[in-house]
């Protein structure tokens, strides 16, 4: 028998043998981990922690002034960026206005006309269906605010 012959034998038997390890290692980790995938993205810094002292109310004077602190840090890093690049710095407090400003519907013709075409096609339906049809400016100006 030649040399080559042997080696390769002699290789099938040593990868047969670290797959058949590796094989008994895993099942063995299986068994003895004893759950410790459970405590994976739990810590220090994890969101969901018991004990971690709970910000302030949602809606409440704090959490607005919180929100408005941490408005104020973005846009001031972002300007400080800009000016690092060598750009004009933006306007903070005419940023922070513009980001505070509670969102306004978008009420342009085509979306306007879009939505009534649904509700009126929705009042087809209904009126096949036996039911009352909606009032169509009432829906549509409903589901303009809903979806804002």
């Amino acid at each position: 028998m030649s040399d080559t012959v042997r080696m390769a034998e002699t290789f099938e038997w040593v990868v047969i043998g670290t797959v058949a390890v590796a094989v008994v290692v895993a099942i063995a980790s299986i068994f003895f981990a004893g759950g410790s995938h459970d405590h994976i993205g739990r810590g220090g810094f994890s969101l969901d922690q018991p004990d971690r002292i709970a910000g302030p109310a949602k809606g409440s004077a704090a959490a607005s002034a919180e929100a408005r602190a941490e408005i104020r840090q973005m846009v001031e890093a972002k300007s400080a960026r800009r000016e690092a690049r060598g750009e004009a710095p933006l306007d903070v407090e005419a940023e922070i206005a513009a980001l505070s400003r509670p969102p306004e519907v978008a009420r342009d013709s085509a979306l306007r006309q879009e939505v009534r075409d649904l509700v009126i096609a929705g009042n087809e339906r209904r009126v096949r269906r036996g039911e009352a049809p909606l009032d169509v400016e009432a829906e549509v100006e409903r589901q303009l605010e809903e979806f804002g």
